[in-house]
């Protein structure tokens, strides 16, 4: 670790893990200091995960204020926790090495910070090259490529977890800062640039990693009513995702280490009230019953074979709705089934006598995407029951 000091405690502190993208990271470290704030009033900390492409050398040169730390081995983003621990600022900002602030996105999350003080995370809104945009499946998930956390808060609670490397880290800090009383919270006007560069990712190693790191979630900290139930159908969800994709071995590593750890873990039930902030389980289930009871729906659709489509499942049984199929663009037209229902391609499901289309995915990047297309090519109401907006399909709930 190259030496650091500094006579002023800077705000904010940036970190950024880095694996043999020296060329990317350093391209990302010039847009860093463009976040607006002085020179002052933040730092930026690079963890370089045992590069071999001369990294170090070159942030060294090019940027010597950095504050470089360089480990023996590849932690993945998880290395983020080596700068968190040596970190000054108050507030900490994690990125990848491939994304960066828009300028005045810090600013106004550190207003955000102020005016909130239970707000331990704000997420920021993630923009692709292609503009399209990337975030968590759930609303209340920092996003690795873009989160502001009060840095005391995030020390607290233990930070990333070193056991995951990557995939569903983010989920684990989420859920321990939400047990702690912390909110977790996405904002519109934060905005990060993920380049999304396709250097170090691996579909096979994101395939074993997600299957075994979302069991081991589920089975770690979900109450024990849940646990069970979404662990299965997490792995279920990411067989179909991985087989498809060709990632079936991958996918069957990663699940057998999954479930293993899963049943051997600790369990360390988050309190239901955190837990209904993170899963939504009870107020799908009252937006449901809502909409179904103004509209007299006995059918409907389900569109999106969504990371929480446990949450909409049990919310049509509660409702006495019949749910006809799940039409999904990455898996219909398969002739595949998931707990029953058949998974349709949207042409398929357009032809089916529904009431109403449910978009069963919580994304805010692709649920209102969905929403849209869907409204497009049919005349029966497309139910989003968590927009927001003119469109919001329940306006007394959505704001809610």
């Amino acid at each position: 670790m190259r030496r650091f000091s500094s006579t002023a405690r800077p705000r904010v502190s940036f970190i950024l893990p880095t694996y043999n993208r020296r060329d990317v990271l350093l391209r990302t470290l010039e847009q860093v200091y463009r976040c607006g704030l002085s020179r002052s009033e933040f730092e930026i900390l690079v963890v370089d995960n045992a590069s071999s492409d001369g990294t170090a050398q070159a942030v060294g040169e090019r940027f010597p204020a950095v504050r470089l730390l360089c480990l023996t081995s590849n932690h993945g983003p998880c290395a983020k926790n080596a700068g968190l621990a040596v970190a000054l600022g108050e507030f900490v900002v994690f990125l990848d090495d491939d994304s960066f602030p828009e300028p005045g996105s810090v600013l106004r999350m550190i207003d955000h910070f102020e005016r909130d003080p239970l707000l331990g995370a704000a997420v920021f809104t993630v923009t692709l090259p292609n503009g399209l945009r990337e975030c968590s499946a759930y609303p209340n998930v920092c996003i690795g490529c873009g989160t502001g956390l009060r840095r005391q808060a995030t020390c607290d609670v233990g930070g990333l977890p070193d056991d995951f490397f990557m995939a569903a880290e983010e989920y684990d800090l989420s859920l321990r800062l939400l047990e702690a009383g912390w909110r977790v919270e996405p904002f519109s006007d934060l905005h990060v640039r993920h380049l999304k560069t396709p250097g170090s990712r691996f579909p096979g190693r994101i395939a074993r990693l997600d299957a075994r790191n979302n069991t081991l979630l589920a089975m770690r900290y979900f109450p024990e009513r849940y646990r069970l139930h979404y662990a299965l159908e997490w792995l279920e969800r990411y067989r179909m995702l991985s087989t498809a994709a060709g990632l079936g071995t991958a996918y069957w590593a990663g699940a057998i280490e999954g479930i293993f750890r899963g049943l051997t873990c600790e369990h360390r039930p988050i309190r239901p009230e955190a837990f209904e902030r993170f899963a939504r389980v009870e107020q799908t289930a009252t937006r449901l019953a809502e909409a179904a009871g103004r509209l007299g729906l006995k059918r409907v659709l389900f569109v999106d074979l969504g990371k929480n489509i446990l949450a909409y499942r049990l919310a049509a049984r509660r409702c006495g709705l019949e749910v006809l199929g799940i039409a999904d663009a990455r898996l219909g037209g398969r002739g595949l089934r998931f707990r029953g229902l058949p998974i349709l391609s949207d042409e398929q499901a357009a032809s089916l006598p529904f009431d109403a289309v449910v978009i069963s995915n919580l994304s805010a990047a692709h649920a209102p995407a969905r929403a849209l297309a869907w409204r497009k090519i049919q005349s029966k109401p497309v139910l989003d029951l968590f927009e927001t907006g003119a469109n919001a399909c329940i306006p007394s709930l959505a704001a809610a």
